[in-house]
């Protein structure tokens, strides 16, 4: 009998170092497993593809296919170039049994691939698991989730400890869990997904530039008999949002808010999405009252509440921060 295939993808946009740093803890976690290695550059314009080939190949990566770098023509976003590496397949033209999403800043430690292989493996109901996600300093990255609402919307925004005892049973970030948890839903930064998932719900929505975008996948996942789980044992080591900035963002961009929109307007509705919004204001200014009062640090980016407000207002005059572009152009031979 065959063994079960794995398609790494390691999504890069204008991070070529850290991404060959990927590559390299990725090509000695594959090592013995059935599969390839996929490098997706999101139409970075800035030698990204040129640097990392070139490395690539210096260190023998590509020799007999186990490594590939493909351009996608176009930066969608995080779900569409993953999309775009899934639709590769391998290069033999097959369909893995299972597709790893790495991100480019993030560094499987030993046995990190094959532990989330074997879970799904042995099974059966289950289409996604994440890895337990550390910083370089060690510290546990939050990646373990329950699906937003309202009632999480409120809390999350309130930052009060009565509120979150109240409502702990909606608190969106989990307890760290400290053994294998089925939870709805983790984060992509280390996440591997069946074949039959993708099959059955067509990956991810690239209507998501970024963020939700995993949310909505498991959630469509789980509405079609999939569950998603968490599996600490698998450790990966991650900076953390290199790409987007989110970590010094002194605003919080449109396509944030947008995302968060679409994912609550998709999933719940119109109404729903109203009540979410009002609940973060509602919270949210309690919470800056609390600020004056107690001198507490910011907690937002800068003028979060007006631009939550402002987008909620004005999304119904006006389309997206981020317009999904027409299917590119076939990419050219040289880039294959």
């Amino acid at each position: 009998m065959a063994q079960q295939t794995i398609l790494t993808i390691i999504l890069n946009y204008r991070t070529p170092e850290l991404t060959i740093q990927a590559c390299d803890a990725a090509m000695r976690e594959m090592e013995g497993l059935a599969g390839e290695i996929l490098v997706v550059d999101n139409a970075s314009g800035d030698g990204s593809i040129d640097i990392i080939l070139k490395a690539a190949q210096e260190n023998g990566w590509t020799n007999e296919g186990r490594l590939r770098v493909l351009q996608s023509g176009w930066n969608g976003g995080f779900g569409a170039g993953m999309n775009f590496g899934m639709g590769a397949g391998l290069s033999s033209g097959k369909t893995p049994d299972y597709f790893y999403l790495l991100n480019s800043d993030a560094w499987p430690e030993p046995g990190a691939i094959d532990l989330l292989r074997n879970f799904l493996k042995t099974t059966p109901t289950a289409g996604l698991v994440g890895s337990h996600i550390k910083g370089p300093d060690g510290i546990t990255h939050t990646t373990a989730f329950r699906f937003p609402s309202i009632a999480g919307e409120f809390e999350g925004a309130a930052r009060t400890g009565i509120v979150s005892r109240l409502l702990k049973r909606s608190i969106v970030p989990l307890p760290q869990p400290v053994s294998e948890l089925k939870v709805d839903w983790t984060a992509g930064a280390s996440l591997m997904i069946k074949r039959e998932v993708i099959e059955a719900t067509g990956g991810f929505d690239e209507k998501f530039f970024l963020y939700f975008e995993e949310t909505d996948l498991c959630r469509r996942a789980a509405q079609v008999g999939w569950s998603t789980h968490y599996l600490p044992q698998s450790s990966v080591v991650h900076i953390g949002s290199v790409s987007t900035g989110m970590k010094t963002w002194s605003r919080t961009p449109q396509y944030w808010f947008d995302s968060r929109m679409r994912y609550f307007t998709k999933n719940h509705g119109v109404l729903y999405t109203s009540l979410s919004t009002l609940g973060v204001i509602a919270a949210g200014t309690l919470w800056r009252l609390r600020r004056l009062v107690q001198r507490k640090p910011q907690a937002d980016p800068d003028w979060f509440l007006r631009d939550l407000i402002l987008h909620a207002i004005a999304t119904p005059f006006r389309g997206p921060a981020f317009k999904v572009p027409p299917a590119p152009a076939p990419i050219p031979e040289d880039l294959k």
